[in-house]
């Protein structure tokens, strides 16, 4: 099993993780939106290759392995994006990948990670601990853990998005609404902006970074946390190395109802033109319900796209 757990992320390493992104991808979109009167800014993530900002992450991973490493293979643990952004990312390096995802995760996140040439394992959530899983798996067969929030390069590769949305402003944001999940984009990009505020958004009842962060220490989920549809939002617990980065640094965390959710849902359709996921809407959930202030230099995560059709096309219609 390699792990590498002394390196702690750093702004230079952002700056570096954006360079190697910017050699392979476009910048994603920073677009005008008015939300409650104010006019701000939403940077659309869910049109990366795999539909989210993981992408940036497991790249600047993924590129910084050693040719050991890249013989041994890689294993991660996700619901879906950091999946894709994994399998993509290994796919083109030429790197064998084995994502752990849950039985529950959405059908076409699993197809589309497969597709792109990855293994899945599959575990049952709530009952088994995907994290012992994958230490199973790595001890079994070899291979680097590609955590999705709990490590340095990961972190340091989302943050890339915060040095693409100062390059699009022409300045650094005052604030950055961020969709939370364990607190890998949240943690990168108070690296990349360490003059704006950053917001961690998750869902009511999953809000382990908020109330880590309160706390001064990890936090984890309830055993009886609720039903969310922000699947990409569930991590059980944050990681230190998030929280080493994220403490006397963000904001209050903010936690958004799943109404909330499904309203920014359609709002991105109707009056952005864009198809984002339940996760990936969090952060536009908190701005439209007023839970953050706003103003002409706030910008919003919108972090990913990858819908369940039918349940998809059931909150645009307004059905549920």
């Amino acid at each position: 099993m390699i792990l590498q757990t002394s390196r702690q992320p750093s702004r230079d390493g952002v700056l570096e993780a954006a360079e190697k992104i910017a050699a392979i991808l476009p910048p994603t979109p920073l677009l005008p939106a008015e939300i409650n009167g104010v006019q701000c800014w939403v940077k659309a993530e869910n049109l990366q290759p795999i539909g989210a900002f993981k992408i940036r992450g497991a790249w600047h991973r993924l590129t910084a392995l050693s040719d050991a490493e890249r013989e041994a293979s890689v294993v991660a643990v996700s619901s879906g994006n950091h999946a894709q952004g994994v399998a993509w990312a290994a796919k083109r390096l030429g790197i064998s990948a084995t994502i752990v995802m849950p039985h529950d995760a959405p059908q076409v996140k699993i197809d589309a990670t497969r597709a792109l040439g990855a293994e899945v394992v599959l575990y049952q959530r709530p009952g088994e601990d995907r994290d012992a899983v994958a230490a199973r798996l790595i001890e079994e067969h070899g291979g680097t853990l590609v955590h999705a929030f709990g490590d340095s390069w990961v972190i340091e590769g989302q943050g890339s998005a915060g040095i693409e949305i100062t390059a699009q402003l022409g300045r650094e944001p005052s604030r950055i609404l961020a969709c939370c999940g364990g607190g890998g984009l949240a943690a990168g990009l108070a690296l990349a902006c360490p003059g704006a505020e950053i917001y961690p958004v998750e869902p009511v009842g999953w809000d382990m970074v908020g109330q880590s962060l309160a706390a001064g220490e990890i936090v984890q989920a309830a055993s009886d946390a609720p039903k969310t549809i922000c699947d990409a939002l569930q991590p059980i617990a944050t990681k230190q190395i998030n929280l080493d980065v994220l403490g006397g640094r963000s904001s209050p965390g903010v936690a958004v109802t799943d109404d909330e959710v499904r309203a920014a849902q359609r709002f991105a359709f109707s009056r952005l033109h864009l198809v984002v996921e339940p996760g990936g809407s969090a952060a536009l959930a908190a701005a439209l319900a007023g839970k953050v202030p706003l103003d002409e230099g706030t910008v919003i995560m919108l972090t990913g796209g990858n819908v369940d059709p039918k349940a998809y096309a059931a909150t645009i219609a307004g059905q549920v």
